[in-house]
């Protein structure tokens, strides 16, 4: 099934909560060893206590990679433990390059038979940096999120340049639609490209929803970084699709005690809640 097709079926079924799994070893549960055992022990029970609320978990690599290769094969077990319950699985990886080092980036995530469904890639080295990826995409019914405009306090200094008559990331914007609205599911009008836009600027993603009207949103910086259930219904097309909410400590680190799962699962159905409010 096409990546878009597969992402709106899960948010029509679940919710569009999508869970980032960022384990700190410092914060994990008291119970568990701080090690890359504690680690997977960690995520398993985030996916179970959140795999009949959300439809995605977003799984970010740093956290894994800081760990070594213990780490690395700590991450590949989590996506695959997190695709077997039914969850879309998104590598936040951030990654691009060109030439035949994109493609292996491409490849490395996006192969057929890959429990990484969808990957976030950076789109600074142009067209050529990110085609790779969607020809991976095509190819194996995955999909990618391109950084369009993050979450964080510092993205307007360069996201926010103007260039000529708008700035960079509206130009990106109309980039990032004119590359996926040559690839759409089956079944919806949105495609496997898509992009990532922070909940912290809601005015700006009102207006990035009307250049990239094929394009699937990740929303990230719900609850921690601020954004709230107003902030990101701009982000949503007809029927409450076309994106997903992304909350990582909000629900992940709810709880540190022996009731860490529970809560976890309390906080992630709390937001589906207040955003289903939302949209009506």
């Amino acid at each position: 099934m096409p990546f878009a097709d597969a992402l709106t079926a899960a948010t029509k079924k679940k919710s569009p909560i999508c869970v980032g799994l960022d384990p700190q070893l410092e914060k994990l549960p008291a119970e568990l060893s701080k090690d890359p055992d504690g680690v997977l022990a960690f995520t398993k029970g985030i996916i179970d206590a959140v795999k009949d609320i959300a439809c995605c978990a977003k799984i970010n690599l740093a956290f894994f990679e800081v760990l070594g290769w213990q780490g690395m094969k700590v991450f590949w077990e989590t996506c695959t433990y997190a695709k077997e319950r039914n969850l879309i699985v998104i590598a936040d990886g951030k990654r691009n390059d060109i030439g035949s080092t994109c493609e292996a980036y491409a490849e490395a995530y996006l192969y057929e038979g890959s429990p990484v469904d969808a990957l976030t890639v950076t789109p600074y080295l142009g067209s050529d940096g990110v085609a790779p990826f969607i020809e991976r995409c095509v190819k194996n019914d995955k999909g990618i999120f391109v950084l369009v405009k993050t979450s964080n306090k510092s993205s307007g200094e360069l996201q926010d340049l103007p260039v000529g008559d708008e700035v960079v990331h509206e130009h990106l914007a109309q980039l990032v639609e004119s590359w996926g609205a040559q690839h759409l599911g089956k079944e919806t009008s949105l495609s496997c490209v898509g992009a990532v836009v922070g909940a912290t600027y809601p005015e700006e993603m009102k207006y990035l929803r009307t250049l990239m009207p094929h394009i699937p949103f990740l929303i990230p910086g719900y609850g921690a970084q601020g954004g709230t259930a107003q902030d990101v219904k701009y982000g949503f097309i007809r029927h409450g699709t076309g994106a997903i909410v992304n909350a990582s400590r909000s629900i992940i680190y709810a709880s540190s005690a022996a009731d860490w799962k529970e809560v976890a699962g309390k906080a992630a159905e709390r937001m589906a809640q207040e955003i289903a409010a939302t949209l009506g």
